[in-house]
């Protein structure tokens, strides 16, 4: 469970201390919302308050070699146009379960060394960068809550303009959402991607570039989203320099 991670990674934290130091709205909404989810017949165990963690979510190499047999049945067309695009489109910013929205969640996969509050939100932590490689002491603020970012390993710009918009709302939401898709990491290097796909920005950091492109890959081929000409072939000389 995504509690039971955030402990483990928060040497400071226990069970009975998150719950006594929750205000009571607090409570009654996460028993209100588990409530629901049994009523419903929903198992707990499907809902995405359970974040896998990031050696599920990035594999090692030798369970990956299928990026390129993946990469192959990914269609290759030209960017739509990027008309009618708006964040909006992929729900209205970060998705919130039982008082848990998606930012925290990653950050609290992510980062090492976490302190939560009990509204579960990630006050400081330790990211190392996958895109820099560089190591970043995080401290939630006014001022300091960008540096480091949760970002869009296909950018949401982009993932409209190659088939997203084709997708249901419910769709573009939990490709916005979905933890394949989400990657905490330095705030100056997300803004410098932008919507770049794998032909016109790459991290910095080489060793990291396979498992991005086979995530860009992933994330694509689960939403039935296509690459352009110029993306696949960038993706090829990526794969192709893997070991």
């Amino acid at each position: 469970m995504f509690w039971k991670e955030v402990i483990g990674k928060s040497p400071g934290l226990h069970r009975f201390i998150i719950l006594r130091t929750m205000n009571a709205h607090t409570v009654r909404r996460m028993i209100t919302g588990i409530i629901l989810l049994l009523l419903l017949g929903i198992p707990l165990s499907q809902q995405s308050f359970e974040i896998p963690s990031l050696e599920e979510v990035i594999k090692p190499s030798a369970q990956l070699e299928s990026s390129s047999d993946e990469l192959d049945k990914l269609q290759v067309k030209g960017r739509a146009p990027k008309t009618g695009y708006a964040r909006s489109e992929f729900g209205n910013g970060w998705s919130n379960d039982l008082g848990c929205d998606t930012r925290n969640r990653i950050l609290a996969r992510d980062l090492t060394n976490i302190q939560v509050d009990a509204e579960c939100k990630v006050q400081s932590g330790v990211l190392q960068d996958p895109y820099t490689g560089v190591r970043i002491l995080f401290t939630r603020g006014e001022t300091t809550s960008d540096d480091v970012q949760i970002d869009h390993v296909v950018a949401l710009s982009n993932a409209w303009q190659t088939g997203a918009q084709g997708l249901t709302y419910a769709e573009r939401v939990q490709l916005a959402n979905d933890p394949l898709n989400l990657l905490a990491v330095d705030g100056a290097a997300n803004e410098q991607k932008s919507d770049g796909d794998a032909a016109t920005w790459l991290p910095s950091n080489k060793s990291f570039r396979c498992e991005y492109v086979r995530r860009q890959i992933s994330v694509k081929q689960k939403y039935r989203l296509w690459v352009t000409s110029a993306e696949r072939d960038a993706m090829i000389r990526i794969l192709t320099s893997c070991k």
